[in-house]
């Protein structure tokens, strides 16, 4: 069995860092359900887009506490320029009102939770990892292809990333996926998380960790378990 371990170089730049995972077993991510949920999921996401307003308080985007926490994480590692946290992206839309819609149920569930407690999320297909997942400070290289692109775009030394035995699985905490683990309506085991490096936000992101699973066992049936990762707690299976 394979585990999701946080690396001690990661831990040594935030460790006060917290992590809320959720794995999802025997889900219906079908495009017969996506069919099915697309009306109802919209309704969530156009709620959540008008929800997450409540978090710019500032007119500047980058001076908005939610945002300017994650502006100060990434400079602490390697990013390439102008990368920014997915929390950043998807507030910066709702602002515009340029709002988030369905892309399938799993990826609509977790930008739900992102938008309505401002927290980055992601998801993996949990069947594509080989290996361990591991959150860690990367050497640089490893193999990386984008959603949307049609070369690789490998790490750079020193990026904080999430690495299985393949490559890389998502860059620069939840910045951007790769091809080789996103989620798809053949997804049937996932893999989901919030990342938190406000310690005052530790208590909102459970919060949040726990309604992603919630919402993911309604909709999609199937198993849905909750792990929240710290520094004295790293690692957890998979």
């Amino acid at each position: 069995m394979s585990r999701f371990i946080i690396e001690e170089p990661v831990w040594e730049l935030f460790p006060e860092l917290s992590v809320g995972v959720v794995v999802a077993k025997g889900v219906d991510n079908s495009e017969a359900k996506e069919e099915e949920l697309k009306d109802i999921l919209a309704a969530e996401l156009e709620k959540a887009n008008e929800e997450a307003r409540k978090y710019l308080t500032a007119e500047t985007l980058s001076e908005n506490e939610v945002v300017s926490v994650w502006r100060q994480a990434y400079q602490q590692f390697k990013t390439k320029k102008g990368v920014r946290c997915s929390i950043e992206a998807l507030l910066k839309r709702a602002s515009k009102g340029n709002a988030v819609g369905n892309i399938n149920p799993l990826v609509d569930i977790y930008n739900v939770i992102s938008l309505k407690y401002a927290l980055p999320c992601g998801g993996e297909d949990l069947d594509h990892f080989v290996g361990d997942l591991r959150l860690t400070k990367t050497e640089g290289g490893d193999e990386f292809l984008a959603l949307g692109d049609e070369e690789n775009d490998n790490t750079l030394p020193g990026e904080v990333c999430y690495l299985d035995d393949a490559g890389a699985v998502c860059r620069c905490f939840n910045w951007r996926d790769g091809v080789r683990t996103m989620l798809t309506e053949e997804t049937r085991n996932a893999f989901l998380i919030i990342e938190c490096v406000d310690p005052n936000r530790k208590d909102v992101m459970e919060k949040a960790i726990h309604e992603l699973a919630e919402a993911t066992r309604s909709y999609l049936g199937g198993t849905a378990e909750v792990s929240i990762l710290t520094r004295e707690n790293p690692a957890i299976e998979l």
